[in-house]
């Protein structure tokens, strides 16, 4: 008898900015190669039906400021607890629904900012407006964690996202934002970049680095995001 094919759910939607559908589908083949049947939602109703995702391995959620009723927040959440496993990148898992905040400690991490380039530089209201050249920087006491292990600080032209986060969190990488005489914080603040967490029986992969194609294209991050899909599934 053939084994059977481990279950991904793809589950995408929320603002057009962060490529939900084109980013999500450059991750099929990849989940296809590994064994995955892959099934793809562009709405949260699926959370809700109970029978289906007992049987999911990995939900991967591409869903930036989005909403999402209780009935699909607690039938997500029981999946994981049950031990499917989550993973996401950028907004579409750090700044899914803002209202609620069962989410935000399921999660660990909500998305509260990403500083803008320097005024004298003609900001044009666009999101291009946040793409500033930063580092991430691998946790050395965890450089061994499958998810990065190999890699080491890389550097981004892209948002930097600064993250309200909690100690519960695995940290493997952070990004540090500098003070500047534009903006009014007035010591750097390092914040987690890539991070794991255990929730029930489950995992939760996350990784701030995202914006889009391009940068969902550069090497390191692509590495990160495949192996956090492999390290949360089942």
């Amino acid at each position: 008898m053939a084994a059977e094919h481990k279950r991904a759910l793809v589950v995408r939607g929320g603002w057009d900015g962060h490529q939900p559908v084109e980013a999500t589908d450059s991750f099929l083949p990849f989940l296809s190669e590994h064994g995955y049947e892959v099934r793809v939602e562009d709405a949260t109703a699926v959370y809700a039906d109970a029978g289906y995702m007992a049987t999911v391995d990995v939900i991967v959620q591409t869903n930036t400021m989005n909403t999402i009723d209780k009935d699909e927040l607690r039938g997500l959440i029981a999946a994981v607890e049950n031990g499917a496993g989550m993973a996401g990148w950028h907004g579409g898992i750090a700044d899914s629904y803002r209202n609620s905040s069962d989410y935000l400690q399921f999660i660990g991490g909500q998305f509260a900012t990403h500083p803008t380039r320097a005024p004298q530089e003609e900001l044009k209201g666009e999101a291009a407006d946040c793409f500033t050249h930063h580092t991430v920087n691998i946790v050395p006491e965890r450089a061994d964690h499958p998810i990065v292990e190999g890699i080491g600080d890389f550097d981004l032209h892209t948002e930097q996202y600064w993250v309200l986060s909690d100690e519960y969190n695995d940290v493997l990488a952070t990004t540090t934002i500098p003070v500047t005489a534009y903006h009014a914080w007035h010591r750097p603040v390092t914040c987690p970049a890539v991070w794991t967490r255990l929730w029930g029986e489950g995992r939760i992969f996350v990784a701030t680095p995202g914006h889009d194609t391009g940068v969902l294209a550069d090497a390191n991050v692509r590495t990160i995001i495949e192996r956090g899909i492999l390290w949360a599934s089942r």
